[in-house]
């Protein structure tokens, strides 16, 4: 019984697939023409119809590859700020961030999607959990086009891409232009990728506005981080309790 309302839900707006032929009903609300169906593309600027049209298509369409090369990219980026590089070579970050990145790519958005899903439910949401992940997955489309970015630093200052010490960098001052450069880029990719994600949660959930929907991906963050927060303070508190004993 619980499968069935899984993938047939009666609260579902996209329990039966639009077509991709369908003819549109808004600027808002439309579904792409079969010939028109760039999502790579449209994602950018009309993000709500192209994950209409995508669920409408197919939920799964890309959804585990863009999740894999996202957590590429998220490896990289924490192997940069950690200075990974002072312990291992580059080309052992690089090996470590192709193999581990897609599993926590993957797993990230199972998890991801669970708690949308479940905080959802609370604002009146009514996604399946196919349609959240496909929601997440095609909201990082900005965050996985910057991946290309690593290219020219790579290129351009190597190892030291994930080192304290940059030698190079400091010997050759213009290139702080182009990295920060790029820095600027990567964020503005990284605002504009949640902005996405807003706007896809809000399609997926049936919600009108996307206000809504980052309230759900707040409530969704709740669900994890509270958790974690009181079992801390709970074994601080604990600890406390012990030296205090102690002395």
């Amino acid at each position: 019984m619980q499968q069935d309302e899984e993938h047939a839900g009666p609260m579902n707006p996209y329990a039966a697939p639009l077509s991709l032929s369908a003819t549109p009903t808004s600027a808002d609300d439309d579904v792409f023409a079969a010939e028109d169906f760039k999502p790579f593309k449209t994602i950018w600027t009309r993000p709500r119809a192209t994950i209409r049209s995508i669920v409408a298509a197919d939920p799964a369409l890309h959804v585990n590859l863009l999740a894999s090369l996202g957590g590429i990219g998220q490896v990289l980026d924490r192997a940069s700020m950690r200075n990974a590089g002072d312990a291992l070579p580059m080309w052992g970050i690089l090996a470590v961030a192709c193999v581990v990145g897609p599993l926590v790519g993957l797993v990230g958005l199972w998890i991801s999607s669970h708690l949308i899903r479940f905080s959802g439910v609370w604002l009146g949401g009514a996604g399946l959990r196919e349609q959240i992940k496909a929601a997440v997955a095609w909201s990082s489309v900005p965050t996985v086009f910057a991946l290309a970015l690593w290219i020219p630093q790579i290129l351009l200052l190597g190892s030291e891409m994930f080192t304290t010490e940059t030698p190079r960098l400091e010997a050759q001052p213009w290139l702080w232009f182009l990295i920060v450069a790029i820095a600027l880029t990567e964020l503005v990719l990284g605002v504009w990728s949640f902005v996405l994600l807003c706007k896809t949660v809000a399609e997926v959930q049936g919600y009108r506005s996307a206000w809504r929907g980052l309230g759900n991906l707040v409530l969704a963050g709740m669900l994890l981080f509270v958790p974690l927060f009181v079992i801390l303070f709970g074994i601080l508190l604990l600890l406390a309790v012990a030296l205090k004993a102690q002395g």
